[in-house]
């Protein structure tokens, strides 16, 4: 399921279009509002360091116009625990142009929250066994 565009854009915030242009990567428009600031980022979305089952890295980069630009990043790492799996990640973001004069604290609170939601939507969605267009 980490692995398939329509979980991945069900679960991303914002995410309106996810397309898959090779076996690792996918094209990715995303709407974001952080903190002031709404903007529509085009961007690459990219699988790394592919483990199956166990883990991986999912990476993202966008531009969006006068807003600025947006990476980030997530090491996955799913586990093995009492009564199912855990899943483990760790996530980086980095900004720059207008987004970034919001302030380092906006940014890292907004990153986290959006990993957060991300997990959550993609947990939904694999847990209860729904398709991504019942949860979206």
């Amino acid at each position: 399921a980490l692995n398939d565009p329509e979980v991945l854009k069900a679960s991303i915030p914002g995410c309106k279009s996810l397309e898959k242009t090779s076996e690792t990567e996918m094209a990715a428009t995303v709407e974001l509002k952080i903190g002031p600031v709404k903007a529509k980022f085009d961007g690459e979305v990219e699988l790394l360091n592919l483990n199956p089952p166990t883990s991986y890295t999912i990476s993202g980069e966008g531009k969006g116009g006068i807003a600025g630009f947006a990476k980030g990043g997530a090491d996955v790492v799913l586990e093995e625990a009492e009564g199912g799996t855990l899943l483990k990640y760790d996530v980086k973001a980095d900004v720059g142009g207008k987004i970034a004069q919001l302030g380092s604290r906006l940014i890292d609170s907004t990153a986290k929250k959006l990993a957060g939601q991300f997990f959550e939507k993609f947990g939904e969605i694999v847990e209860q066994g729904k398709s991504p267009d019942e949860v979206a």
